[in-house]
């Protein structure tokens, strides 16, 4: 722990970080950082020393039920020192926001049903953190669930936690859409972006895009069906489509296309920089059967196995609403 607060010390002491002017901002956010990360450690170090001292004490005076009272705060601390030395591992650019979308795939309406309860798993997953959610778009199944739906995480390092979400999701269970009740196995796609921070860090050319609009689809409503206020922009340099249709008005509807847009060219930029590393979204297979990077089984069995980690635990239950903490360190950790 001293060495680390330590190295930590001359990380902000470090004289060339302040030579360049242009980087006066990104040397703040990094300051603030490593100071943050600095006291962390130390109230863990002080919490440590605190229970050991109290540790023994009870020990002396044989005081069970302060043992147990303290062994619990311990857990609870070494549980907080996990999740610290986890964001820790993550490099400064992944303290981001994140734009995510969840996309259903092979399997029907059970599919459609799939892809609205991982879009439930992981608001309740940004709820617990204390993240802000923004629903950008949402597509609705023809009789359940949603075809698509994106969303807008803020929160520190957002897009560090959920980039280990990327990837296919499967699911194995009695449908319930199926008046036979066989088991029938679905999947639903589960795209990240990092969201935009500078305007100038992602600039669009106007004669880059074209931009169509038509008859936004859903439940109904006074505007919905009835004005053409839904967009679709595409980005003819990259083929990238985004299309929204969750506002009531189409300059609603285009500001978030084009903020969508921005991420995802964002991500496709950082990927380019970083040629050596695996292209997630370019390799992206089909989303069905042999791609999966998760299961989700209710039937024969409960079981949730990350096939990237083997991390696995038959509380499907508790991930499905929204505790994915264990899934995403143990990703992090290994990767």
């Amino acid at each position: 722990m001293k060495q680390r607060r330590e190295e930590l010390a001359r990380e902000v002491a470090r004289p060339e970080l302040w030579q360049d002017p242009g980087r006066a901002q990104e040397t703040l956010k990094e300051e603030a950082r490593i100071r943050r990360e600095l006291e962390t450690f130390t109230q863990f170090e002080g919490e440590l020393e605190e229970i050991q001292l109290l540790l023994n004490l009870a020990e002396e005076e044989k005081d069970l039920a302060e043992g147990e009272a303290l062994s619990l705060r311990l857990e609870k601390v070494r549980s907080q020192m996990a999740e610290a030395e986890m964001a820790r591992t993550l490099p400064p650019e992944d303290n981001r926001n994140a734009i995510f979308s969840v996309n259903a795939g092979a399997g029907g309406t059970d599919a459609q049903d799939w892809a609205e309860m991982l879009l439930r798993m992981y608001l309740r997953w940004a709820e617990r953190r204390g993240f802000r959610v923004e629903i950008l778009d949402r597509t609705p199944g023809e009789e359940a669930g949603i075809k698509s739906a994106t969303v807008a995480v803020s929160g520190e390092n957002v897009y560090g936690f959920l980039k280990a979400e990327i990837g296919v999701h499967r699911l194995v269970r009695l449908s319930r859409f199926d008046f036979n009740q066989r088991r029938h196995t679905s999947f639903a796609a589960v795209f990240v972006y990092p969201e935009v921070q500078d305007e100038q860090e992602i600039i669009i050319e106007e004669k880059d895009l074209r931009v169509e609009t038509f008859r936004a689809g859903g439940h109904g409503g006074q505007n919905v069906n009835k004005v053409s206020s839904a967009v679709r922009v595409y980005h003819l340099p990259t083929g990238m489509v985004v299309t929204c249709q969750n506002e009531r008005s189409q300059y609603q509807n285009r500001i978030i296309a084009l903020r969508i847009l921005k991420s995802r060219l964002l991500e496709q930029k950082r990927q380019a920089e970083e040629a050596e590393k695996e292209k997630l979204y370019q390799k992206q297979k089909s989303i069905a059967w042999g791609s999966q990077i998760r299961s989700y089984i209710l039937h024969p069995y409960h079981l949730v196995k990350d096939h990237r980690t083997e991390w696995e635990t038959s509380a499907v239950d508790k991930v499905l609403d929204g505790d994915l903490d264990g899934l995403i360190r143990d990703y992090l950790l290994k990767h």
